[in-house]
């Protein structure tokens, strides 16, 4: 079952889905439908000594995911 980023077009609200088979999201504020699916950021956690490989990247596409935050950058 993964669990994806939506924002609401209506009322642009963000929120989590956890997808479950023959059911579609639909926005805990308005109830709307029209939803757009957003890329999201993941963290992952090693064991051991960390490793340094540089600064972070800017964002795959460009200064407009960076104003609303890791995580806000529409796929569609």
């Amino acid at each position: 079952m993964p669990l994806f980023e939506y924002e609401c077009r209506g009322c642009h609200r963000q929120f989590e889905y956890l997808t479950r088979d023959g059911q579609s999201p639909s926005c805990p504020s308005c109830q709307g439908d029209d939803l757009q699916k957003l890329l999201s950021s993941f963290a992952v956690n090693t064991s051991g000594s960390a490793k340094s490989f540089g600064a972070p990247a800017a964002g795959g596409c460009g200064a407009s995911c960076g104003a609303r935050g890791l995580g806000s950058c529409p796929m569609n």
